[in-house]
């Protein structure tokens, strides 16, 4: 398969079921416009936020090579994010939350490359570069946050899903396509709104990748950090939006402080947020993080955490107090007096201890799914797993023997045991019988004609997460979009735009000199005279070179279009004012 990014040392080490997300970033395809809009926003946001955001986020835009006035290279970024550990791959729009938590675990961080239009220059449901690259990319330098974030990435590719997410997911993945595709009707776009707005209303018991996605939310994505009545921002969806970044530092935005209980707080990626959570320092954000963790089937296991897996109908593991990992999709479980008694999964399966599948118990060995009992033998205190060789021969647990065993939930096992697998300690983790026969109560769950039985050891279920154990037991490269972002129908006006972008680019860039910008100017608002920021980028060379008669037409012009779309005369009044700023710096 081609490489369709530069590798380098951080990823190398991704696993190859991630390499699928990855897309080239194709950055001649950002056009001038893309450029100019990537630029106003970085000013804008620089000038505000260098006086409210965390004092990372400037030191971290010098770290990690994020410019102001071009959109950045991940492969020039990469060569500086390798510094601090850390790397940036290109995808497409969302990714799945488990993957995108995985990446994150890799110190890798995600980065939809499109960008947004201009007409949803403040903010955009969708992943854009804008939110990624100047949003995320420099608070990374911060240590104690990237390992947060690493943290984070590690724990949340573990959290248990549920069918209602993936159903969400796809939704929110949609939404965010249609509405930066040129020329969506709004009816199609308030559909696909009430739709997500319909699933979180029913989304039953929130999942654990429910809830730690809201601690995503709440932290990484719209965070704010320091004392409550004079928070700092840090959160990437509030760095990269110029709209609620000024917004949530309002009295509306209620601010409240950073607990577990954010992850009970639901959001709605469609609407400017109204609460946020103030953590008092980057060490609080693990602190909590690590509270979460000890309530997830990862560390508390049993009956709730195999249900969970049951639930979520998708790849799982249980592991067993013995270690051994049983990886597949989980259907059925029998409990009794609340305990788990035999669990079953259905498919491919794949047996594994440490994170290493065992040796002809990978899937082409339980092709069809794997049942096992769990607990203690009936009258017998000593747990198999706690069972010494000595033991272990005077229970008839022995090579050879014809033996019949009886859990104390009612399973019985009846077979010849052939062998058994032990851990590197010696310890017994799983059985093998021939001719067996597995019965609860009057239930069939094993008959001999069925080939060779292999019985998992393990008194308890002591942890439950979402993924394989071992990566390599099954083929994860199967990741297929329902839908791709849509490109930009550049037909002959959009062309004719890019065209007069390009000129005043290049005039910045001292790459134009003998064009008249007056005259580019008049033609322009010809052809265009609802754009503004064009208008506003020219007005800032303007002053620059003192045309006086020029900056009066383009004030006059702007004046205009205020009146014509007064929805984005804050926008326009913002850009001169940064324009006058950058004069001030010159002088």
């Amino acid at each position: 398969m081609e490489t369709a990014y530069e590798s380098n040392p951080v990823l190398d080490k991704l696993p190859e079921h991630l390499r699928q997300y990855i897309k080239p970033q194709n950055y001649d395809e950002y056009t001038p416009v893309d450029q100019a809009v990537w630029r106003y926003v970085m000013r804008k946001n620089v000038d505000y936020l260098s006086k409210v955001a965390h004092k990372s986020y400037v030191e971290g835009l010098q770290k990690t090579g994020i410019s102001i006035d071009h959109i950045p290279n991940m492969y020039g970024m990469n060569r500086i994010l390798k510094e601090i550990g850390w790397a940036a791959v290109a995808v497409d729009g969302f990714i799945p939350p488990s993957a995108f938590m995985e990446f994150q675990a890799y110190n890798v961080l995600v980065i939809a490359s499109d960008i947004r239009q201009l007409e949803n220059i403040e903010y955009t449901p969708a992943p854009d570069i804008i939110h990624e690259g100047a949003g995320h990319a420099p608070i990374i330098a911060n240590p104690e946050y990237a390992e947060y974030l690493r943290r984070f990435g590690e724990i949340g590719a573990k959290a248990i899903s549920s069918a209602m997410d993936y159903e969400l997911y796809d939704a929110v993945r949609h939404l965010s396509i249609i509405k930066e595709a040129e020329g969506t009707p709004r009816e199609e776009i308030g559909k696909a709104e009430k739709k997500i707005e319909h699933l979180q209303e029913n989304m039953g018991i929130p999942s654990e990748m429910a809830l730690i996605r809201n601690l995503h939310w709440w932290t990484v994505e719209y965070g704010l950090i320091g004392e409550l009545d004079n928070p700092k921002i840090y959160g990437a969806g509030l760095l990269s939006s110029i709209g609620e970044s000024t917004w949530c530092m309002t009295d509306q935005v209620k601010k409240i402080p950073y607990t577990i209980e954010a992850a009970h707080t639901s959001f709605d990626i469609t609407k400017p947020q109204p609460q946020l959570f103030v953590t008092p320092n980057f060490a609080h954000l693990s602190q909590v993080l690590e509270d979460f963790a000890n309530t997830m089937a990862l560390r508390t296991g049993g009956l709730k955490g195999v249900q969970k897996l049951v639930t979520s109908k998708a790849l799982g593991t249980v592991e067993l107090s013995t270690g051994l990992q049983i990886s597949g999709c989980f259907n059925n479980i029998i409990e009794k007096d609340g305990k788990p008694i035999y669990l079953r999964t259905v498919g491919p399966t794949a047996l594994s201890y440490r994170e290493k599948e065992l040796v002809g118990h990978g899937v082409e060995q339980h092709p069809e799914g794997f049942g096992s009992p769990v607990g203690k033998l009936k009258g017998i205190n000593l747990a198999i797993e706690d069972m010494s060789p000595r033991d272990l021969k005077a229970y008839n647990i022995f090579e050879g023997e014809r033996i019949a065993l009886e859990f104390e939930g009612g399973v019985k096992v009846e077979g010849e045991i052939v062998t058994g697998t032990r851990n590197l300690k010696g310890e017994i983790i799983l059985i093998t019988f021939k001719e067996c026969k597995v019965t609860h109560d009057d239930t069939i769950l094993f008959l001999p004609e069925w080939g060779l039985y292999h019985m998992a050891v393990g008194e308890k279920i002591v942890s439950a997460f979402n993924g394989p154990a071992d990566l390599k037991s099954f083929d994860l490269i199967s990741h297929e979009l329902t839908e791709t972002t849509i490109k930009k129908n550049r037909d002959s006006d959009l062309i004719r735009l890019e065209t007069y972008y390009r000129q005043v680019r290049d005039y910045r860039e001292g790459k134009n000199t003998y064009t008249s910008r007056g005259k580019l100017f008049e033609e322009f608002k010809l052809h265009f005279p609802n754009d503004w920021l064009l208008p506003v980028e020219l007005y800032e060379l303007a002053l620059q070179g003192n045309r006086k008669a020029l900056v009066n037409d383009i004030e006059e012009h702007l004046e205009k279009v205020k009146q014509n779309r007064p929805k984005v005369g804050r926008l326009i009044d913002d850009g001169l004012e940064l324009a006058h700023k950058a004069l001030m710096k010159q002088s």
